[in-house]
């Protein structure tokens, strides 16, 4: 049995992306988008993304993952480098991250080259994580199969008495990656279907290219 689903449709129309209106370079247009979503109040989790990567298999994966910063370096965020998503970056650095706020009408879409940071930054960055979050980084041996949540929980217990009265040292296994931006796409909700879709694409140091791209 197949669901239809032709009656969740929604017609857009909030705003606009004219080229008269925005910016030579795709990051200031990021700042800003962001910055509206962070101050919007139907917005729970401004800063997370779709992150897909694809392994020498051939087949993309996509998961919800958390933005932790950006700027002219790129866009970061940290995981287990063990896990599936750090197997296919190792594989295949070439990524794309997804933002969507519906409650602007909006989409970025960004492609790059995934980077890992310097152990320096991730243990600076470790350090400030909640010390829960700090243990399940140890309990977790992340995309691997587990028996049973007991399993998990028992290997939590172990690793809360390990470092029980200590520091919560981080993990090799674990750190972040910086994404180095060659394509923004900007997409804006617009009547009838006719949206508004902005691309910059990276040519050289300080020079981007863009386009309008059809709906």
């Amino acid at each position: 049995m197949q669901k239809s689903l032709e009656n969740y449709r929604q017609s857009y129309g909030k705003s606009e992306l004219l080229e008269e209106n925005i910016p030579s370079f795709p990051l200031p247009l990021f700042t800003a988008w962001f910055e509206e979503a962070e101050a919007h109040p139907e917005i729970a989790e401004v800063n997370a993304m779709s992150l897909a990567t694809c392994g020498i298999e051939g087949f993309p994966k996509n998961r919800i993952v958390l933005l932790k910063s950006f700027g002219v370096n790129g866009f970061s965020f940290y995981t287990n480098y063990n896990s599936e998503k750090g197997k296919e970056i190792e594989e295949n650095p070439r990524v794309c991250l997804s933002f969507f706020w519906p409650a602007l009408e909006r989409q970025v879409i960004i492609k790059g080259i995934a980077m890992k940071t310097s152990e320096e930054e991730s243990a600076a960055y470790f350090a400030s994580r909640p010390r829960g979050s700090q243990l399940g980084a140890w309990a977790s041996n992340q995309s691997n199969i587990l028996g049973s949540r007991e399993e998990l929980e028992l290997q939590l217990k172990e690793v809360e008495e390990r470092y029980k009265n200590k520091e919560v040292e981080k993990p090799q296994h674990w750190g972040g990656y910086l994404v180095t931006p060659r394509s923004f796409e900007f997409w804006q909700g617009r009547n009838n279907r006719l949206h508004d879709r902005i691309i910059y694409e990276f040519i050289e140091k300080d020079t981007w290219e863009r386009n309008r791209l059809s709906p």
